[in-house]
């Protein structure tokens, strides 16, 4: 079977599969798996889930509910006799939705052989790679031929089951083990699951990486969230994180008992930030903010809140403990 004939699934409509000539049905795979709850349940309980969460987050500007989840599965599922063409990126966004794919059709008995993952994280000539979206679909319709495609091993897909069954665990310990792979073929898994990691409130000062990078930016001057978000995602090797979703990030740390930012006004890319005192303090690692105002937040299967075991990125030791 050519590549023409398989059924090709991207990461979102910005890349423009279709104008390569090189496939003739794309699937684009939507939702945000870095944000929210995604535990170890049954497909249609999770698309459930997810749906309900991306409506009550108020981010779901592309139909992302139970009958669009229900669609994009039954279209992968009805290629399971083909071959399957993968263009995804780097970055934890796309990685997270990896494994899901592949674990869906390992569930489906598709064989290794029949999957060819094509994933970058650069590109020769742009000095600060934003994506898939960003090339020509001349330059698209080349990465076939180049080693940022693969056909996929059995291996790799077992990787792939694995790191997806440890993200949706109830508890993280899984979640540093794949952080400590090295995959030929998963080149950038391990990498994105210590991205996931570093967002589990730090034992410095009980901050997510993002959060921190949030306050330092509006420490730093930031006049507005829009600038805030843009000097905290400029921080990153790899952006994976919507301004939408850092706008909420904002709103809960600006409307926490104890704010550490200040604003009267929800949050959009216009609304002037400063940073409180508590958030001062807390930024120099004098006070924490769990401490200061709890936690109730999924990553993954993982729920952080209060009186239950606390998960900490230890700045330490560099991975995930129980405190």
């Amino acid at each position: 079977m050519t590549l023409v004939e398989a059924l090709h699934v991207s990461n979102g409509d910005s890349t423009d599969v279709p104008g390569t000539g090189l496939a003739r049905r794309v699937l684009y795979w939507r939702d945000s798996l870095h944000e929210g709850p995604v535990p170890a349940v049954g497909t249609e309980e999770l698309r459930r889930i997810r749906a309900d969460f991306l409506a009550r987050s108020n981010v779901d500007d592309r139909a992302e509910g139970p009958a669009m989840f229900a669609e994009r599965d039954r279209t992968l599922a009805a290629g399971r006799d083909g071959e399957y063409v993968l263009w995804f990126e780097a970055d934890l966004y796309d990685q997270l939705q990896i494994i899901q794919i592949l674990a869906r059709l390992a569930d489906l008995g598709v064989p290794a052989e029949r999957i060819t993952l094509i994933c970058i994280g650069e590109y020769p000539g742009i000095a600060r790679f934003g994506g898939l979206g960003e090339l020509t679909a001349e330059q698209l319709r080349d990465l076939p031929a180049t080693n940022a495609c693969a056909v996929l091993t059995p291996d790799a897909v077992r990787l792939a089951v694995e790191a997806w069954d440890a993200f949706r665990a109830p508890t993280p310990e899984g979640v540093n083990a794949v952080a400590a792979v090295r995959s030929g073929e998963l080149r950038f898994l391990g990498e994105a699951f210590d991205r996931l990691s570093r967002e589990y409130p730090s034992t410095r000062d009980g901050l997510s990486l993002t959060e921190r990078r949030v306050l330092a930016a509006v420490a730093g001057g930031a006049p507005d969230a829009g600038t805030a978000f843009v000097r905290a995602a400029a921080r990153e090797t790899r952006p994976y994180l919507g301004d939408t979703w850092c706008f909420l990030l904002m709103e809960r740390l600006a409307h926490a008992p104890v704010p550490l930012l200040g604003t009267d006004e929800r949050i959009t890319r216009h609304t002037r930030l400063t940073l409180t005192p508590a958030g001062a303090r807390v930024l120099a690692g004098e006070e924490d903010h769990v401490t200061l105002n709890g936690v109730d937040r999924w990553i993954g299967g993982v729920h952080l809140r209060p009186h239950h075991p606390q998960w900490r990125w230890d700045e330490g030791t560099e991975v995930i403990t129980r405190c």
